[in-house]
């Protein structure tokens, strides 16, 4: 074995030692590369790739994978998700009659459980639930019996995490779309969301009965906003108000909707004269869309070949799966149209949770090892992801999909993170607000558990494996609040705070230190709204909310050196570290999602190596507050070159106060600036309000991006500072007479103007009160 200063000598002498980051992780757990290879050169070809045994479906596994779909519903606000997922139940007989989602029987949809979302017409948390349909397969015509597991998501981008974490367990989804309106701001994230999981959607252009309702011009925005191929299947027999029916492109039948509330499907091989030609030409583009994402409807489309319905069905399925391709179907759900055939939709072509590759990482290798595919089999290991909390009447309630094995009731489970074990104590299923107990699930299922203490985003496993699920995307607050509970502070204001922390991980609390107040921070003001609202219904605690505020960053931009030395002395042991090196601006890493980070360049154990990550820590408790505005830092590296340790009076203390101190005293040299967080909106109003709505936007230094006049009423998209965001509703209002409506979603940070700086510098150094006179 090499004494350590010969391996230091041998360092410095050859900085280059590297090892090929595709290999690191055959390599021993919490050892550096270049040491390995120094110390033991055999020892990286010894080690030979972890196998694991392969478990094969077996037969009734693939019976039921097969009869399998487990869904979400996702669109922009008041596309009409939940109505459309009300009819759904219906049709399937989950429930025995339609409410309506802001009906006069004061009633309210199935899915909105939540009284907040009955009185406001919204939905703030996305409710699972699962029906049973015996769909017609277009390939063959037969009826078949399929398991379907749904999710109804908010719109609202303040709840964009409850659509990120119903579809990061989603094996498909239904995008609904707006006869009128189309792709709108929050349809672009939902694509963004569904594209980061890889999530196949179909697509359903929801309120064909309303009067300016244009699929043609949806359906080309889908191709062109949303940069998917898509073309329709369904062809609508009558417009507006008169839509009876539509004309199923792929099996070449009629379909209307009779009975008490459209429960009745009557199919008529006889296509009405008026949409024949409709028909044929959507038909054609139909197979000529799928031609330039599918290889077989390519050939047989140069071979000049007319595709059966059972290619062209089996086309579409392929080309859905694969990413490449959106089916789009039709219809109205408050007018009870055309449902049924999108369901048949959702089976025929939307994958199974089989077809659906899942990976984990084993958490025994290093983060750089490959990950493991997971197999839906029921006699696999357990692998299942819990991707929402809710606390009910029994305790807290923990939402599952099970990836892999079979999870049964009184069964012991680890906790991947913290390996502790837990027992199942009661299994259900879960219906909106309802619940069903069961004794057993399996893979590709979604269920719920009690009394398990665990976070969102979770793994569980039965003990035997080290698997991990990769955990979901969870976008930064953006605004935040200052919350006072109304009268004496009460056990009950903390524990509706840290139960909603729990539940929602882009809710967050911290108490400012200097004010001592506490600080609430999220995605927008109906997001703490709602949450303040929900603490004084459901906790009896009455809050007071401050102004505003909003979450500024600081940066630097450009490289500034560093020599810094901190000491003191006093009776006994002292204080002495040195640290030597420079920060300098960093971009964000696509890979980790950090754009800050501590670099270790020290060589010559001039720093001994355990105080190393004493600086690593200071430095990032220096990033909490800038000195421009007592904002956090991000954009920065910090790298540490070099050092100079006092055998006595070094300790983890010293060097953290000295990479603290060096961070602070570097900082301007740096050139610091403030960044604030600029949004993108989308206003929606009457034409002859264009140039009112446009003019209130530059009022706000916003920069116009796109705008688009259709029929009678127009859409402008800016992006504008968040800071000169508020008040904007009952400015739009007053402006519109009521009549406008605007949409607003996070895009960036950008550099506040100096004037802005200038102000915000001054409030920073009158509220520590370092004002100079």
């Amino acid at each position: 074995m090499l004494s350590s200063n010969i391996f230091q000598a041998c360092l410095r002498t050859r900085p280059h030692l590297r090892v090929s980051s595709s290999r690191l992780w055959s390599l021993p757990a919490r050892r550096n590369a270049a040491t390995a290879a120094a110390v033991k050169p055999t020892e990286a070809s010894e080690e030979t790739v972890k196998e694991y045994p392969v478990f094969e479906l077996t037969e009734e596994d693939k019976r039921r994978l097969k009869y399998q779909r487990n869904i979400g519903v996702s669109a922009h606000i008041d596309s009409g998700k939940t109505t459309l997922t009300e009819r759904i139940l219906y049709y399937t007989g989950r429930i025995r009659e339609i409410h309506e989602v802001r009906g006069r029987d004061n009633v309210g949809a199935k899915m909105d459980s939540m009284e907040l979302e009955r009185e406001k017409g919204i939905t703030i948390q996305s409710a699972a639930t699962f029906c049973d349909w015996v769909a017609t397969m277009p390939a063959t015509g037969d009826k078949e019996k399929y398991a379907i597991n749904i999710i109804d998501t908010p719109g609202h981008v303040d709840f964009t995490i409850e659509v990120e974490r119903a579809l990061r367990v989603l094996d498909g989804a239904i995008l609904v779309l707006c006869a009128v309106a189309g792709v709108q701001s929050q349809t672009t994230t939902v694509d963004r969301q569904m594209r980061r999981y890889n999530v196949p959607r179909i697509s359903f252009i929801n309120k064909m009965d309303r009067p300016g309702a244009n699929p043609w011009r949806v359906i080309n925005q889908i191709r062109q906003k949303l940069k998917i191929a898509a073309a329709a299947v369904q062809v609508p027999i009558g417009v507006e108000d008169d839509l009876r029916g539509v004309v199923d492109l792929v099996r070449w039948k009629a379909i209307y909707n009779e009975g008490e509330k459209g429960n009745k499907v009557v199919e008529s091989d006889e296509i009405p004269t008026e949409v024949m030609e409709l028909a044929k030409e959507k038909r054609r583009e139909l197979i000529e869309q799928l031609a330039e994402v599918d290889d077989q409807m390519g050939e047989m489309l140069i071979m000049d070949e007319e595709p059966n319905t059972q290619q062209l069905a089996e086309a579409i399925r392929r080309a859905t799966i694969g990413l490449k391709f959106s089916p789009v179907f039709l219809g109205s759900a408050i007018k009870n149209t055309a449902v049924q055939p999108l369901l048949d939709g959702v089976c025929a072509y939307l994958p199974t949770p089989s077809e659906t590759k899942v990976v984990a990482h084993d958490t025994s290798l290093p983060a750089s090892a490959p990950q493991v595919e997971l197999q839906p089999a029921s006699a696999a290991p357990l692998v299942a992801l819990a991707f929402k909390l809710e606390e009910g009447r029994f305790g807290q309630l923990t939402y599952m999909r099970v990836y892999q094995g079979t999870m049964r009731k009184g069964q012991f489970i680890y906790h991947a993170r913290t390996g502790k074990k837990v027992k199942v104590p009661r299994l259900v299923r879960m219906h909106s607000n309802e619940m069903e107990d069961i004794q057993e699930i399996g893979p590709g299922e979604i269920c719920a558990i009690f009394g398990i203490d665990c976070a969102s985003g979770d793994t569980f496993t039965d003990g035997s494996t080290s698997f991990s699920m990769t955990s979901m995307f969870v976008p930064e607050p953006v605004i935040s609040l200052a919350l006072k509970p109304v009268g004496a502070e009460t056990p009950n204001f903390s524990r509706a705070l840290n139960r909603f922390q729990k539940e929602d991980p882009t809710f967050r609390v911290h108490i400012d230190k200097e004010s001592k107040e506490t600080i609430i921070s999220g995605m927008g003001e109906l997001h703490l709204e709602i949450y303040v609202e929900r603490m004084k219904r459901e906790y009896n605690v009455e809050c007071t909310t401050g102004k505003p505020r909003v979450a500024f960053r600081e940066t630097i931009t450009q490289r500034a050196d560093f020599f810094y030395t901190h000491k003191k002395q006093t009776g006994g042991a002292g204080q002495y570290a040195r640290v030597i090196g420079f920060v300098e601006p960093m971009e964000m890493n696509e890979e980790t999602g950090k754009d800050v980070e501590f670099v270790n360049q020290v060589m010559g154990g001039n720093i001994p190596s355990n105080y190393i990550p004493a600086c690593e820590k200071g430095f990032y408790e220096a990033l909490e507050k800038g000195s421009l505005s007592g904002n956090p830092v991000c954009g920065t590296r910090f790298v540490l070159n070099d050092g100079l340790a006092h055998s006595v009076d070094s300790s983890e203390l010293a060097f953290r106060l000295a990479t603290i101190g060096a961070f602070r005293e570097v900082y301007n040299a740096a050139k610091p600036i403030i960044l604030e967080p600029i949004m993108t909106v989308e206003v929606v109003a009457p034409s002859e309000f264009q140039s009112a709505v446009i003019g209130g936007l530059n009022q706000r230094r916003g920069t116009i991006v796109d705008s688009e006049v259709r029929e009678d009423e127009f859409t402008c998209i800016a992006e504008v500072a968040l800071n000169d965001m508020f008040g904007y509703s009952s400015h739009l209002r007053g402006i519109t007479q009521g009549k406008g409506e605007f949409s607003m979603e996070y895009k960036t940070h950008q550099p506040v103007l100096p004037q802005v700086q200038a102000e915000l510098e001054a409030a920073y150094k009158k509220s520590i009160g370092q004002t100079k006179k």
